[in-house]
């Protein structure tokens, strides 16, 4: 996934399917500089996780 389209996903404000490892997950925040999501299961908020943008999946 790009940035741009992250983006547009954490400021939507409808829930949109992503995945991460073929898991849904909910993303919390984005560090542009460094290409990365920090993102976690939708049913384990508490399992955050910083990951690269691009292994994310819509």
């Amino acid at each position: 996934m790009d940035k741009e389209r992250a983006h547009e996903i954490i400021s939507s404000t409808g829930m949109i399917n992503v995945t991460y490892n073929g898991a849904p997950i909910y993303i919390n925040s984005i560090n542009d500089e460094k290409g990365t999501a920090t993102v976690y299961p939708i049913d384990q908020p508490k399992n955050m996780q910083e990951v690269s943008l691009t292994s994310l999946s819509e």
